[in-house]
């Protein structure tokens, strides 16, 4: 049954840095070629990752892959700074920088094009936001604008039929996106403060948590894993899958 098309793909080759908008990927066995690829490990805490949570101005800063994609290895990352400077993965001034900025001592590290483990993606393969739950949230919190980027999803589906939270209701369900690819819906994402800094800027809104905790038991958009890899372009067809 088609419930859906994909409206935007999300990809955040460095992990929370502002991500990029895509207009087609590979579905990788651990979800979006690439994304959450290349991480900062945060030597201030054991076997853990500097991100929002600690270090908010880290939206403030564009990561994106310039190049074609491959399974040899990645394209070029490219980062540009809030002060406008572009520079690549590695580089030792913009590490300084960052460590300056967070007080804290940092350790990059990537990983391979064919997998990346679940650690720097957080729990789960991909994300998923549709467009009718957001505009119910932004309703919920008397919001004149919501930015479904706040909470970092990387499939954002435009449903045929606006029903919020539907996909709360796929559980356990197959879904079938294009000609190819194939995830299951698994649970609720749980939300924490990094919904509340505004994807561009870092400026702060407490109240948006604490609408989706009041009003959604804390809980915005839906976790999935991949069945089937393969090519997934926006615009793509999004079937929900009879059980077999």
């Amino acid at each position: 049954m088609l419930v859906g098309h994909i409206k935007e793909l999300v990809r955040h080759p460095v992990k929370s840095f502002f991500g990029e908008s895509l207009q087609e990927t590979q579905i990788m066995d651990y979800g979006l070629y690439g994304d959450r690829s290349h991480a900062f490990l945060d030597e201030t805490r054991k076997n853990k990752f500097l991100t929002i949570t600690q270090f908010p101005e880290m939206v403030r800063y564009k990561a994106r892959f310039s190049g074609a994609e491959s399974l040899d290895r990645y394209p070029s990352v490219e980062i540009t700074t809030p002060k406008g400077s572009v520079v690549a993965w590695g580089d030792e001034e913009l590490i300084k920088e960052l460590e300056e900025r967070s007080q804290r001592k940092l350790l990059p590290v990537s990983y391979s094009p064919t997998h990346v483990p679940l650690g720097p993606i957080e729990e789960e393969h991909l994300q998923l936001v549709t467009d009718a739950s957001l505009d119910k949230l932004k309703e919920l919190a008397g919001k004149q604008e919501m930015d479904h980027r706040r909470f970092r999803p990387n499939l954002y589906l435009s449903l045929i039929e606006k029903n919020p939270f539907i996909e709360e209701t796929w559980f356990g369900k197959r879904m079938k996106i294009g000609n190819d690819v194939e995830i299951q819906l698994l649970r609720h994402c749980e939300r924490c403060s990094i919904i509340t800094y505004h994807p561009e800027n870092a400026e702060r809104d407490a109240s948006l948590l604490k609408t989706v905790a009041k009003e959604r038991q804390n809980h915005f958009g839906v976790y999935a894993s991949v069945i089937k890899t393969g090519k997934v372009c926006v615009g793509d067809g999004v079937y929900l899958l009879d059980d077999k």
